[in-house]
């Protein structure tokens, strides 16, 4: 993979970092983020990456795709995370949702056209969300440390480990030659960013200290995701542990 596209690649976790800020979030005095001035001096080159280089493909994209082709795409990529989704319900021990991950996936990519639609939600299917990082924190293994990653941005230890799983579970990651696969990524994050262009605009206007709200905002939705939903309450006292 060259190194434009493994930029592109990597920068759409850059750009969600715009919607994990779009959660109300209060700042966590005792958040485990030990390297605070590494991590501003990142957070804000990722942002000069992104303005300079992923946002205005984005607007581009954004503009001139029509909205039924770029649903179809935002589907299809979609559909393709059902495979790292449904390896981590196992290892989650969660059979039931990994039956019917399974479920969305077959029929997502059967009678919704190799997913472009999204016809198993109209069945009944829900998305699911499940990586290496919350398989992870569902064998116990704490956060660790807030980081921020060049490029990937926001991030802790354990989801950065997280990160080798999701990388080989990938479907894409299989695809040859580098010549289809590239392109592919590209448009991935491309689709992605131009998805996250108006949620962006809640954390411009709601946050005094961008790199805190980010932060904050990061780690309590990581916490919830490792809890499905229904973190303890000491948990959002842990980020120190």
């Amino acid at each position: 993979m060259s190194n434009i596209t493994t930029l592109f690649k990597i920068s759409i976790v850059t750009a969600t970092l715009f919607l994990t800020g779009c959660a109300t979030t209060q700042h966590q005095s005792n958040v485990n983020d030990p390297l605070e001035g590494y991590n501003r001096v990142m957070h804000s080159f990722n942002d000069t990456v992104d303005k300079a280089v992923i946002k205005p493909i984005a607007q581009g994209y954004d503009f001139i795709m029509p909205a039924p082709i770029s649903t179809g795409v935002s589907n299809f990529f979609s559909n393709l995370n059902e495979i790292t989704v449904i390896a981590n319900d196992v290892l989650q021990f969660k059979f039931t949702q990994a039956f019917d991950d399974t479920s969305r996936f077959a029929i997502n990519s059967t009678l919704g056209i190799v997913g472009f639609m999204d016809v198993a939600s109209d069945f009944g299917y829900r998305k699911n969300n499940e990586d290496f990082g919350q398989t992870l924190g569902s064998w116990g293994i704490g956060p660790g440390p807030y980081l921020v990653l060049p490029f990937l941005g926001p991030r802790d230890i354990r989801d950065t480990v997280g990160l080798v799983g999701d990388y080989y579970t990938d479907p894409m990651t299989y695809v040859k030659p580098s010549g289809t696969r590239d392109p592919a990524r590209i448009l991935w994050v491309v689709d992605g960013r131009a998805n996250l262009l108006k949620a962006e605009k809640v954390l411009e206007e709601a946050a005094i200290d961008e790199y805190v709200y980010v932060r904050d905002a990061y780690l309590q939705r990581r916490q919830s995701l490792v809890y499905d939903g229904n973190p303890p309450e000491e948990e959002f006292d842990v980020f120190a542990d």
